[in-house]
């Protein structure tokens, strides 16, 4: 059967520092800079969430959008937008809230929902500039 890749770019804000406990300030300053801020900062970010997969002979789908679109509200925006990650967001008690980190969480918590035979892909654009790509 063909195969095809379908995207849904989604988007949210939220507050950030980027800082380790375990370490000391100055390492954190340095390694961090105006990322560490104490007060926290914050970034306006966009979210491609990429499925493939063969297509549906009936539906002409890979993955109807709508439904996508759902599974990101509920698993992902309902949690993350407009939140402090490091206090509002249990899943960044203990993990770092880099780009890095919050792409692997969208991953982790979108993948179990997507239907059979799927692969996922998700790009978390953090500035207009910088962006991470996470699959496994």
């Amino acid at each position: 059967m063909p195969q095809c890749a379908v995207t849904r770019r989604v988007h949210f804000n939220a507050a950030h520092r980027l800082h380790n406990p375990g370490r000391s300030d100055e390492w954190n300053q340095a390694t961090f800079g105006l990322c560490n801020n104490p007060s926290y900062h914050g970034h306006n970010y966009e979210l491609d969430v990429t499925v493939a997969g063969e297509i549906d002979p009936d539906s002409g789908y890979v993955m109807d959008l709508g439904r996508l679109n759902e599974l990101v509200e509920e698993r992902l925006l309902q949690k993350l937008d407009h939140r402090n990650l490091n206090v509002d967001v249990p899943w960044f008690r203990d993990l770092i809230p880099t780009a890095e980190n919050i792409a692997m969480v969208c991953w982790r918590e979108l993948a179990p929902a997507l239907p059979p035979g799927l692969s996922l892909h998700v790009r978390l654009w953090e500035t207009p500039r910088n962006y991470v790509d996470y699959a496994e």
